[in-house]
């Protein structure tokens, strides 16, 4: 359910079925451990000269082809909150990383992933933000650039 109203453009016209629901669990049974690992994780210890960065990109792909770039991400963050950023069509438009055909956009969640760390190491990292850093900025991107109130 929370899918569905998290990323409604998506399931306007596809369906949330029985076979949907089975391929997003056959995803969560082929990416357990790598999933269980990022779920330990903070953004913080994302390394971009080793092999997260593959690592990212090869489980968003996956995820991407089943429930779109916007579900991905979503998804993912839900299953690891402090690593995977929570992006949608209108914030990645804003940092110049507009999203395109499923299946092609894992390069970009890699880079904005970079961009997320770096905002939360600006900020003072975790401890000064006291709270989960990746959803304290989704909340400002949400009333910047979706809702424009600031």
């Amino acid at each position: 359910m929370l899918l569905q109203i998290w990323n409604k453009t998506f399931y306007q016209y596809r369906k949330f079925d029985g076979q949907h629901f089975a391929e997003i669990e056959r995803l969560i049974n082929d990416h357990c451990l790598m999933l269980i690992a990022f779920r330990q994780r903070s953004i913080e210890g994302f390394d971009q000269e080793q092999e997260d960065e593959g690592k990212v990109k090869h489980v968003f792909k996956a995820f991407e082809e089943v429930l779109g770039p916007v579900g991905a991400a979503k998804f993912l963050h839900l299953l690891a909150p402090l690593f995977f950023p929570l992006l949608d069509r209108v914030i990645a438009e804003a940092y110049n990383l507009p999203l395109v055909k499923i299946g092609t956009n894992a390069d970009k969640y890699r880079r904005f992933m970079r961009i997320v760390k770096e905002q939360i190491k600006t900020l003072g990292g975790e401890q000064t933000i006291s709270r989960n850093p990746l959803k304290a900025i989704d909340e400002y991107n949400y009333c910047k650039y979706t809702k424009e109130w600031i």
